[in-house]
């Protein structure tokens, strides 16, 4: 038996909700590249680091497309030996979710890992930092993009090289003239060690 239009089964679908899949869709066509830069230093770090890849993987609207070399650098902004060092990668990844909603992952990712916010520059099980979203230069206080000292750290500059030797960071421009200037001091490649991407 053919339904009747009178059946609430078959009603057609409201223009607002048609509007809002269509708008969806097009936000899912037109995914974004954004860099991440990861650093751990308490625990086991390349386990953290790994583990910090797998659950960005496991976001909806989010590839992880490649993941850095592994380095390890002294800490940033604290007195020499006070803390253990770092392992230091980058991601690449493609993403149709907001700069806000990326940050919030990361950060739940950085709970996920027990990492404590205790003092700036603390030791840390893992750090997950937006450094750019596709060319996007912005002053907002809780995510400056690109990231305000990117371009003043090797541990950041040196992976993202090396997964994208053309790379160039929004606002001060080649990522490969950034590294020159700055130089490798204190940052080592780690070739024993590697990364995967999410299965």
């Amino acid at each position: 038996m053919k339904p009747t239009q009178s059946d609430p089964t078959v009603q057609p679908v409201p223009a607002s909700v048609v509007e809002t899949v269509d708008a969806a869709d097009t936000t899912l066509s037109n995914p974004r590249w954004a860099v991440l830069a990861l650093g751990a230093n308490l625990g086991n770090r390349l386990e953290n680091l790994q583990g910090a890849i797998d659950a960005l993987g496991d976001t909806p609207g989010l590839r992880v497309k490649a993941v850095s070399p592994v380095y390890e650098t002294a800490p940033w902004g604290v007195d020499p030996g006070s803390q253990p060092s770092y392992l230091n990668a980058v991601a690449l990844v493609r993403t149709t979710l907001p700069p806000s909603s990326l940050l919030e992952r990361a950060h739940a990712v950085e709970e996920a890992f027990h990492r404590v916010r205790e003092e700036r520059w603390g030791a840390r099980t893992i750090d997950v930092d937006i450094v750019a979203y596709a060319d996007v230069v912005s002053e907002d206080p809780v995510l400056t993009l690109p990231h305000p000292r990117a371009h003043l750290r090797a541990f950041v500059l040196a992976p993202w090289h090396d997964v994208d030797p053309d790379a160039q960071l929004p606002g001060h421009g080649p990522v490969a003239d950034l590294l020159a200037a700055v130089g490798l001091e204190g940052v080592t490649p780690r070739t024993d060690l590697e990364l995967r991407l999410p299965e």
